[in-house]
């Protein structure tokens, strides 16, 4: 199957604003890409990139003060399956495990595993191991958390949606991941798109979801604590210790997020991509969305001296 993914983003600066932008389909994807992710900007200014310490594509910039674009439309192929699952595969022992997972084994900004072990080893210490002790966290995270956009908030921790138990995905993740760490399993988190392939499709503007992904057996399993589902045409952005290493955009200095829009949408696979590319360059839901969204995400507080776009 095909997917179009994309963004449509509108910041207002007052001055010059450094900007990193996380915004690229991961490489590990690249040969999927049927349409490019090139991203597009306006007024045009000069990008550079570069690979992070997680092997996530970054884009480096300065907006200019007032109105400034950025957006991006790709076709990413599918195989249109549901994506595995790590049921009954076994955890491997900390001593065994590779040198380049240990650094998911640790706290973060976002993931407390000091505040939470001992919480952890109650819940889970006497259950299952491996794949089954990881889905058992996410049965716990997906029934203790209540999912609503009213209780984003881009400082809350792990510890806090514990005790909060309200969020959205990305503190599924984070509460996840934790609990996973607390467990001695790597678990890092995931940003991208996920749009609603196989499953009823939301009531709600969509936006970047958050998930994360375990290691057992020698490989990474993806999971979704908020979702807690396995689910088809997930498509990755980045990889991280938690949305700090993932913040799709991170800005240096006052600026307003005037609009926010994404998409992710199946499209018929004898298209012509060229084709289907072309048009208004956001997708028909975006558009919706976009218009429903401009004026709620006006100028209604003060701006940000220094902020991370969500990952939710």
């Amino acid at each position: 199957m095909l997917i179009r993914v994309g963004y449509d983003m509108v910041y207002d600066c007052p001055q010059p604003t450094p900007m990193i932008l996380n915004l690229n389909i991961h490489y590990s994807l690249a040969a999927r890409i049927v349409v490019p992710d090139h991203m597009s900007i306006a007024p045009a200014v000069p990008v550079t990139s570069y690979r992070d310490a997680f092997g996530n594509w970054c884009s480096r910039l300065v907006a200019p003060a007032g109105q400034f674009r950025i957006s991006a439309d790709a076709i990413v192929s599918d195989s249109g399956e549901v994506e595995a699952v790590g049921a009954g595969v076994a955890q491997t022992p900390v001593d065994q495990l590779p040198e380049d997972t240990l650094v998911y084994l640790l706290g973060s900004r976002y993931c407390e595993t000091d505040q939470l072990s001992e919480i952890a080893w109650r819940l889970f210490g006497s259950g299952p191991t491996g794949g089954d002790r990881v889905q058992a966290i996410c049965d716990f995270v997906h029934n203790h958390i209540t999912f609503g956009y009213q209780y984003a908030r881009r400082t809350k921790t792990a510890w806090e949606a514990y005790n909060e138990g309200q969020g959205v995905c990305r503190d599924f993740a984070h509460l996840a991941v934790t609990f996973c760490r607390c467990m001695n399993i790597p678990a890092r988190y995931c940003t991208g798109y996920l749009g609603d392939i196989g499953v009823p499709a939301v009531d709600a503007p969509m936006d970047f979801a958050g998930w994360f992904e375990a290691y057992l057996d020698g490989q990474w399993y993806t999971y979704d604590a908020r979702n807690n589902t396995p689910r088809i045409g997930r498509i990755l952005m980045a990889r991280g210790r938690d949305a700090t290493d993932v913040a799709l955009a991170s800005t240096f200095g006052p600026h307003w997020l005037n609009s926010f829009v994404v998409w992710a949408d199946e499209i018929e696979p004898n298209c012509d991509p060229a084709v289907e590319k072309r048009g208004t360059g956001v997708a028909r839901n975006a558009m919706l969305a976009l218009a429903e969204q401009r004026d709620v995400n006006r100028k209604t507080a003060a701006p940000e001296s220094r902020a991370s776009a969500i990952a939710k």
